[in-house]
């Protein structure tokens, strides 16, 4: 199935995502730095934190070189495919990526960015640096 053609933009800047047990407190220092893209996500097995990596301890600093895009604009959220649209061209050229869905958009973090601009530039996607 052809996939709709989606405009990408990069967040400026390096993210990380750190992990703690499933009762730990949400840092404060999360949202310490300025960022376009903070995330935190609680499940029965664990406390994820994405955000800034400039905000994270250096205790902590061990998964800290990943860099942000969305899928710009809004989509609903009954439309169907819009991840898939760029997660699979990833995909095909070997790039790992963190998804995030939120109310409005998809956020991808990848650690290989010219890779992935590449990946979804050919597979028909524009992608805009911040």
């Amino acid at each position: 199935m052809p996939w709709k053609s989606r405009v990408l933009r990069v967040l400026p800047g390096e993210y990380a995502i750190c992990r703690f047990g499933p009762g730990d407190e949400i840092p404060s220092w999360a949202f310490s730095a300025i960022s376009d893209f903070v995330s935190v996500s609680r499940s029965r097995t664990e406390l994820s934190v994405i955000c800034a990596a400039d905000a994270v301890p250096d205790a902590l600093a061990n998964d800290i070189s990943w860099r942000c895009m969305h899928v710009a604009g809004s989509s609903g959220l009954d439309e169907p495919g819009v991840l898939v649209s760029v997660a699979d061209p990833l995909a095909a050229a070997g790039i790992s990526v963190f998804a995030i869905a939120t109310h409005d958009t998809d956020y991808l973090l990848v650690t290989d960015i010219e890779a992935a601009i590449t990946a979804l530039c050919e597979a028909g996607h524009q992608v805009k640096r911040s």
